[in-house]
């Protein structure tokens, strides 16, 4: 591994619990990795430590197999060969994009400066721009300018800390699917940390979703969404509900009665001897509902968001149970009315009731063996 962070804790003093509570996780070579969740789940705290600005109160932190944190190893930020951006940007306004970029090569000879300053701002697409100041950049500009001063040193990791937190959100996302090409043509091991998913989508090879200091999971995008780890995992990330439902067997298969009838032949399902009685929740998400008028299932809109292509529908159904659709924007219907739905579900993610937010899912089962003739 590029990176390996092993049961890495950091304390604070006087804080009743740890900020980044015993995490695993690993990055190959050229691998770009995201770290997600609520505000003061402990990401940032996690990334300063890997950079070697906080120290860390147990395990250890290795770069390329050398250990850098832990086992009373703390070797300083500036002898890690690290780049870092910030949310800030941090480019010294008195300085042009030329002194910027090649502010970490000051001991580099100046001719071989000049061509790795004009090599980074190459890649990051400013060629031509190292006599403009940061004040005539536009945001996106800067942005790559502070990507570029990162990249000069040629470091072995990359840290990005929430760097597009103060771009509007078109911007935002047209430079987080650049910055991943920027970073793939690097060919540098990257982490990066956001509280926005679609950007964590975008840039990530493998995602870790943080809640209260603990890594839930660290997985690609699609297991985050179809199998998720925890409880927690499956609430934050996407739009969904948990709905009550109950796990049973009718012959040779396994059926889930929802709210919105009963699921049949649907992947990685349990069994009901998974839960007491078969009873548990099941995870709804608003693209497991579909908007169908010929359903005999109907749900009232409580609430609208407006999406260009589609709006998402907050729904009730006659028992109070809420639900999440994602439908056509054409299909325009006005809060308080009625519209027929049913169930799509391809897989089932199903809870413990009352399951705490560190709880896993229940395990896939097989299906009952047919019986002997």
């Amino acid at each position: 591994m590029d990176l390996a962070v092993t049961q890495v804790s950091v304390r604070y003093p006087r804080a009743p619990q740890p900020a980044v509570d015993g995490v695993t996780l690993g990055l190959r070579a050229g691998d770009i990795g995201v770290l997600i969740g609520p505000s003061g789940c402990g990401k940032t705290t996690l990334l300063r430590a890997v950079a070697g600005l906080e120290r860390i109160a147990g395990g250890t932190i290795a770069l390329g197999g050398e250990a850098v944190s832990g086992d009373g190893v703390h070797v300083a930020p500036e002898h890690r060969r690290i780049g870092m951006v910030f949310q800030d940007y941090a480019l010294f306004p008195h300085l042009d994009v030329e002194r910027n970029v090649g502010f970490g090569l000051a001991h580099w000879d100046a001719g071989q400066r000049r061509a790795r300053v004009a090599e980074a701002l190459r890649l990051v697409g400013l060629e031509g721009q190292q006599r403009r100041y940061p004040h005539e950049l536009s945001g996106g500009q800067q942005q790559r300018v502070a990507l570029a001063r990162a990249l000069a040193p040629q470091p072995r990791l990359l840290l990005l800390d929430e760097p597009f937190s103060n771009l509007d959100v078109d911007l935002r996302e047209r430079l987080a699917h650049e910055i991943r090409s920027i970073i793939k043509a690097a060919g540098i091991t990257a982490l990066f940390v956001t509280h926005d998913q679609m950007e964590a989508f975008a840039i990530g090879d493998v995602i870790g979703v943080m809640h209260q200091g603990r890594l839930h999971q660290w997985d690609d995008a699609y297991a985050l969404y179809h199998r998720p780890a925890t409880r927690f995992v499956a609430e934050f990330i996407g739009h969904g509900v948990f709905a009550p439902a109950r796990i049973l067997t009718r012959g040779q298969q396994v059926v889930v009665e929802t709210p919105l009838g009963e699921l049949e032949d649907v992947a990685e399902c349990p069994l009901p001897s998974a839960f007491p009685d078969g009873l548990c929740e099941v995870l709804l998400r608003a693209d497991d509902v579909v908007h169908d008028d010929a359903s005999p299932f109907r749900a009232e809109i409580v609430r609208k968001a407006f999406r260009g292509a589609e709006f998402l529908y907050t729904l009730r159904l006659a028992d109070g149970q809420l639900l999440q659709v994602h439908v056509p924007s054409h299909h325009d219907h006005a809060i308080g009315e009625w519209i027929g739905i049913r169930a799509a579900v391809d897989h089932v993610v199903t809870f413990a009731r009352g399951a705490g937010a560190a709880a896993p899912p229940a395990p896939a089962g097989r299906q009952p063996a047919p019986e002997p003739v």
